[in-house]
């Protein structure tokens, strides 16, 4: 399977002469990804129905934080190796074709697989018999051999791989680059031609079965939000003794290797972790209970603030600022935050809510980190970004579950 074709780095890159097309290229995890690809030597189709973020990323800036990108982007702009397209008709005929796109969870807590479909289907028509198509992002257990058998049942062949993405938000072109990749195949030709495409970007291939490789992706999400439903179980407790759970963690981990990985307590949230425990709950008709208490304690701990809080101050005359809204640290994106639950929760407790965020740049509604402290009474800690570690809080009590905080003024 020829991947990286003959062609000088100043021929403009055209759909024609684009060896791979990542579908949903301008997401959160296509970008890395086709910047990785890109620096493998390859020319990239980049494919979204996104046109402002195209547009973003044809004039040399980044849509989202993602470190050590700029340069990657910069480049691969330079050398001709990125064409911007927007439709499924304008996917590249002749090589791999790799879909970013997963199954999202509807109300219910259930898989919605038809959005996996229906991206198939309005790329179906303009893929050729025998090209690689790859899912990439999270997907129902059983979902890849379902779509090898779709495809075939309406008289294509078409080589289907499963090579799931595994990356940190923000620190993607580093973890490719050092992290290996599974790969798997619904045929031995579907796998090697997956394996020949992913050698251009990761030290090193890891095979599995498609189901296998599905488990794969969802287990390692569920295993540390798990982890996370853990510490902050034992944050709760210290907290309902009176004590200091940091204090406790510290000495916990200290020169112990096997408490070593123990997390510290937080808001485990983001667009996965949570998602991908409720697809394993859904494929175990919901019989995960580990997956569901999880869910219980990570989900809640908001609440449970909230609670202590109202025992410990007049909520309803007093203005609370929420120290970051972004669901993880050093990062810009907010989906699946649970700053904003607490946003919610608290705006019918307390007089007035205010929020501020260094890195989020699409919440109309945020203030300057300035303004937030001058104006509340109380803060919570939601997102614990570096800037906030040497913030002067002018002596206002300020709520650290994290334990990233440290003065006379901390709540923790």
């Amino acid at each position: 399977m020829n991947l990286r074709p003959d062609l000088s780095a100043n021929t403009p890159t055209t759909i024609e002469n684009a060896n791979v097309t990542v579908v949903g290229g301008a997401g959160h995890v296509g970008v890395p990804l086709v910047l990785a690809l890109a620096e493998g030597g390859n020319r990239v189709n980049v494919n979204d129905i996104n046109k402002d973020t195209l547009e973003i990323l044809k004039s040399g800036r980044l849509p989202y934080i993602e470190y050590d990108a700029a340069d990657l982007l910069t480049k691969a702009l330079a050398e001709k190796r990125l064409v911007f397209t927007h439709a499924p008709e304008q996917i590249s005929k002749g090589g791999p074709v790799i879909v970013t796109i997963g199954t999202p969870v509807d109300e219910f807590l259930n898989p919605v697989r038809r959005v996996v479909q229906a991206c198939i289907d309005s790329l179906l028509p303009h893929l050729a018999d025998g090209q690689l198509l790859v899912l990439r992002s999270t997907v129902f257990p059983g979902t890849t051999d379902w779509l090898h058998s779709y495809i075939e049942g309406k008289g294509r062949k078409l080589k289907i791989a499963f090579c799931p993405e595994r990356v940190v938000q923000g620190y993607g072109i580093k973890e490719l680059r050092e992290m290996p990749q599974i790969v798997s195949g619904t045929t031995p030709e579907a796998e090697q031609d997956a394996a020949a495409l992913f050698k251009s970007i990761a030290p090193e291939i890891v095979t599995l079965t498609p189901t296998e490789a599905e488990f794969a992706k969802l287990f390692n999400n569920a295993y540390r939000y798990i982890e996370f439903a853990a510490t902050n179980e034992f944050y709760l407790i210290a907290r309902s003794a009176g004590l200091d759970y940091q204090r406790i963690l510290n000495a916990m981990k200290h020169n112990y290797p096997r408490a070593r990985n123990i997390p510290r307590p937080g808001f485990a949230a983001g667009p996965c972790l949570v998602k991908d425990t409720m697809q394993l709950a859904a494929y175990a008709r919901n019989q995960f209970g580990l997956g569901h208490a999880a869910m219980l304690i990570n989900e809640g701990l908001v609440l449970h603030v909230i609670d202590d809080l109202q025992r410990r101050f007049p909520l309803d005359t007093m203005s609370v600022g929420l120290l970051g809204m972004a669901f993880k640290a050093e990062v810009d994106d907010t989906r699946a935050s649970l700053s904003y639950k607490f946003k919610n929760a608290l705006t019918s407790q307390a007089r007035t809510v205010l929020t501020t965020d260094p890195y989020v740049n699409t919440d109309p509604d945020l203030q300057p980190l300035g303004d937030v402290i001058a104006k509340s009474d109380l803060m919570i800690l939601c997102t614990p970004h570096a800037c906030y570690k040497d913030a002067d809080f002018k002596g206002k009590p300020v709520v650290d579950v994290w334990g990233f905080l440290h003065g006379a003024n901390v709540i923790r």
